[in-house]
């Protein structure tokens, strides 16, 4: 039962006498502040549950992978993920506001519930100090975005005022990415692991979550040497119980939520809190409404064949001809392509024709690819987080995962090769045990490689990561620590080989995309903020 986030209705309600607190500048309302409200723990649960729900919304957990060159956001501007991936927005893009007020008004809940819990009466300490642990990591996760994002930003650890909000200013980010990562130390001493809880509080933050995000801090700012140290204290069960779920498509289905291998996640209830944003992202002869954002072939092309081998390598055996065949099975699992026999509810399956003529009744043809159609602009769909329980227009209540042990995984790995540390041993506990549970059988894919060089490595980690967490919302902030982003953000993003042969040997050009390195590295400041305080400052080059 999902205890902890039934209550994130309560907070729900909460937040709606706490709208001003949705904006650093504004001071949180009488009925937030009043001395009368810490009177017992339920009051404290509550506004610590409005933190957890303010950690990330369903949006720009799937909306983030069209920032990136896995997907393409055709239609509108979601989370401004068009407008960013283009190139062309500027500071007073709304994506950029709403993820600086949005964070800061998790930060301001969290500060207000660690200054006020102490006067709750008769609570148990015991419980006071593990509900200041889960604040102070919110609190930490949302530092984390805003830096990640912005670079140098406000920072403070209480509840500032409005005169005090208008003329602060930005903290260098080296002394936020600090303050985080010492919390994390310091939360993973106190929280339980993930086996010490009650079934009924499954969703809490725990000590490995807080261990796992002090890994991810340390890769992106490519400090190896401490991932992998992070990653030891992880994999040598020092934090909890972690391993790889049984298959791979498993992880992603709701009969499994809170599995071995989530660590952290944002957690829904069909009843109280849910998200449809598969209404806009499934094939339509499903029963989709339009398609908002599609996979790219960029994607498509990094997943590899059976036998390890990417599909433009010498003996890959790849056949132009029938594209999807013999391909890494992940991709079936992540992506819909033209004849991909889409698993029902009721058990049956649905053939999903694509390509432009291919399907049997002409005069739908709905996930047909066409200019100016509301089908998909690339030629693909998305299947992972799809949820075969969920009820009308694709309502959902499937949890979204932040951090699962693939990820330490591919970190460890990425981080051992990084220092030239890579061994079999290594590759088979990392690499080789998720193509394992991926479903590959060959040799060739799963066996370590002695005569590779550590390039080679980087190449094939890199693309392991990207295949493994396709369509999670990492990719962007991969792209931009290895500072790849000025390559694969430039030029044209392509889908589906159902264009002009003329052009891109027939890849359907879908935009045009423009990073610029002297200043896309950073989010700018949003200039409503910059309105209200002037000591904010701007990032460079805008």
């Amino acid at each position: 039962m999902k205890k902890l986030h039934r209550l994130l209705y309560s907070a729900g309600l909460l937040a709606i006498s706490l709208s001003a607190c949705k904006k650093m500048d504004l001071a949180p309302t009488d009925r937030f502040t009043d001395l009368n409200y810490w009177t017992s723990t339920t009051k404290a649960s509550e506004v610590l549950n409005m933190a957890y729900s303010q950690m990330m919304n369903n949006d720009r957990f799937f909306y983030n992978e069209g920032l990136s060159d896995n997907a393409y956001v055709g239609r509108g501007d979601n989370q401004g993920a068009l407008s960013i991936s283009n190139g062309t927005y500027d500071p007073s893009l709304s994506r950029l506001k709403s993820e600086w007020d949005d964070r800061y008004a998790g930060i301001k809940t969290a500060n207000v519930f660690l200054e006020n819990v102490d006067r709750v009466p008769d609570m148990d300490e015991t419980l006071r100090t593990r509900m200041k642990a889960e604040a102070r990591f919110l609190r930490a996760f949302q530092y984390f975005q805003l830096y990640t994002w912005f670079g140098d930003i406000p920072f403070f650890t209480s509840d500032i005022s409005i005169a005090e909000s208008r003329t602060i200013a930005r903290t260098p980010r080296a002394t936020v990415v600090d303050f985080v990562l010492k919390e994390m130390d310091a939360i993973a001493a106190v929280l339980p692991n993930k086996q010490q809880y009650d079934a009924a509080d499954a969703g809490r933050i725990t000590s490995g979550a807080a261990i796992a995000l002090k890994a991810r801090v340390l890769l992106y700012e490519n400090r190896y040497p401490e991932v992998a140290d992070a990653c030891e204290k992880l994999m040598g069960g020092n934090y909890g119980h972690y391993d790889l779920f049984a298959n791979y498509e498993g992880v992603f289905l709701p009969q499994n939520e809170n599995n071995i291998e989530d660590m952290l996640d944002i957690q829904y209830v069909p009843e109280v809190r849910a998200y449809s944003n598969y209404f806009d992202l499934a094939p339509l002869s499903v029963g989709a409404r339009d398609n908002a954002m599609a996979p790219l072939q960029e994607l498509v092309d990094d997943y590899v064949m059976l036998n390890g081998k990417g599909i433009k390598e010498s003996g890959s055996g790849y056949d132009e001809s029938h594209p999807y065949q013999n391909r890494d099975p992940r991709m079936g699992t992540t992506i819909v392509y033209d004849g991909y026999a889409w698993k029902k509810p009721d058990g049956t399956t649905q053939t999903i024709y694509i390509k432009p003529g291919s399907d049997p009744d002409q005069s739908k043809k709905l996930d047909e690819y066409g200019p100016g159609r509301v089908s998909s602009p690339t030629g693909y769909y998305m299947r992972k987080y799809y949820d075969p329980q969920g009820g009308n227009n694709f309502l959902s209540g499937l949890n979204l995962i932040l951090i699962r042990w693939a990820d330490v995984l591919l970190m460890y790995a990425e981080a051992k090769n990084e220092q030239g540390q890579m061994t079999q041993e290594i590759w088979n506990n990392t690499i080789g045990k998720l193509r394992t549970r991926a479903g590959f059988t060959d040799a060739a894919a799963i066996n370590y490689n002695a005569a590779w060089t550590q390039a080679d490595l980087q190449s094939i980690i890199r693309r392991e990561r990207r295949c493994e967490l396709a369509m999670e919302g990492l990719r962007i902030f991969d792209i931009r620590r290895w500072k790849t982003a000025e390559k694969v953000l430039n030029g044209w993003a392509h889908g589906a080989r159902f264009g002009d042969a003329g052009i891109d040997n027939g890849y359907i050009r879908v935009a045009q995309r423009t990073f610029d390195a002297k200043k896309h590295y950073r989010w700018p400041v949003p200039r409503d903020e910059r309105a209200l305080d002037p000591n904010l400052g701007q990032n460079a080059n805008w």
